[in-house]
């Protein structure tokens, strides 16, 4: 049944009122041609801090970027009050693509992965040689992370004043790791800190270890001006330490032209996201072995070509096992 005559006018068209006063939605999304381009500094409970030129600007995420979430690291545009001064907010309006992404699932069953730091170029896996002991698992499940995020790794030893480094090293030392060894009168003195600032220098590096290694008193000494809570307490029974670091913070490398991106301590890191398919791209040396390899191999059964291409002399005995190794490591727990 028809409502209106053949020559309706607009006068003539009944608007159901919105209920809710607010506008209704559009799949048109406005461009922001004019947003500003800046890098996320950190993010806590919803306020996004970032840096827009030489100014500290506090964001909140545009509604029109749904599910997606901006993390430290992210290459972002905004638009509102750039201003910086207190009590301004302006508003994230596009996340630019990220040339590297370190995740993590809480644990090896957890479906739901967490993007820590975007565009990182290298992770400093951060591990005490005493108080608390090493944890190897959990060092090879951060490289495992940090090859399959596009991250080059960079291994720092704290504490060598309470235990050598060569154990330690032995189990690393044909991945061709980078390494530093420090100890806290070093990093007083600033010798440390320097030996870890010259791998450093112009890169953006994401700090991760486990709690009570050390990582923010060395992050400390690298960006004395920016000084975060650390902790020297480690419980004696568990041997872990406490977290004192609650938020992933970006730093800038005075006078480096770096980025030094702090991080809260882990007690686990899960792979559940990790496709162990990928691991084999950091073994240069060996990836041409696998054309040979059956399908789905998982470089660790009877089938696998690698162990032909070691044998016939193209590749050292001791990557195969560090392969391996890293492979099953998202079998085992962290506190194997």
């Amino acid at each position: 049944m028809r409502r209106y005559g053949r020559n309706a006018d607009e006068d003539d068209i009944r608007v159901r009122p919105n209920r809710k006063g607010n506008r209704p939605r559009t799949s048109i999304r406005p461009k922001h041609e004019d947003a500003a381009e800046g890098m996320v500094l950190t993010v806590d409970r919803g306020r996004i801090t970032c840096l827009v030129g030489d100014r500290t600007i506090t964001a909140m995420k545009a509604r029109e970027l749904g599910r997606k979430a901006a993390v430290v690291g992210d290459r972002v545009s905004l638009v509102g009050d750039l201003s910086g001064n207190k009590d301004t907010l302006a508003r994230i309006v596009r996340i630019g693509e990220r040339s590297s992404v370190l995740r993590r699932t809480a644990d090896d069953d957890d479906p739901y992965e967490r993007v820590v730091v975007a565009n990182a170029d290298q992770l400093a896996i951060v591990t005490a040689l005493a108080d608390p002991e090493p944890r190897p698992r959990l060092v090879d499940r951060c490289l495992v992370a940090a090859f399959d995020g596009g991250l080059e790794p960079l291994l720092v030893m704290t504490k060598s004043d309470l235990a050598p480094p060569e154990k330690l090293l032995e189990l690393y030392g044909a991945l061709d790791i980078p390494y530093v060894v420090t100890n806290r009168e070093e990093l007083y003195d600033g010798g440390a800190a320097d030996r870890v600032r010259e791998h450093l220098a112009g890169r953006t590096t994401a700090f991760v270890g486990h709690s009570g290694v050390g990582k923010t008193t060395l992050v400390n000494a690298l960006v004395p001006e920016e000084r975060r809570r650390s902790t020297g307490h480690v419980n004696a029974v568990t041997g872990r330490g406490r977290h004192t670091t609650t938020s992933a913070l970006a730093l800038p490398l005075a006078g480096a032209g770096g980025w030094v991106i702090d991080t809260p301590g882990v007690r686990s890191f899960g792979l559940n996201h990790v496709d162990p398919s990928r691991v084999i791209h950091a073994f240069p040396d060996l990836e041409p072995g696998t054309e040979g390899c059956p399908r789905a191999c998982s470089h660790d059964e009877p089938d696998c070509a690698l162990d032909a291409w070691v044998e016939e002399g193209r590749a050292d005995t001791a990557r195969l096992y560090s392969l391996r190794r890293l492979l099953a490591t998202r079998e085992r727990h962290e506190d194997d």
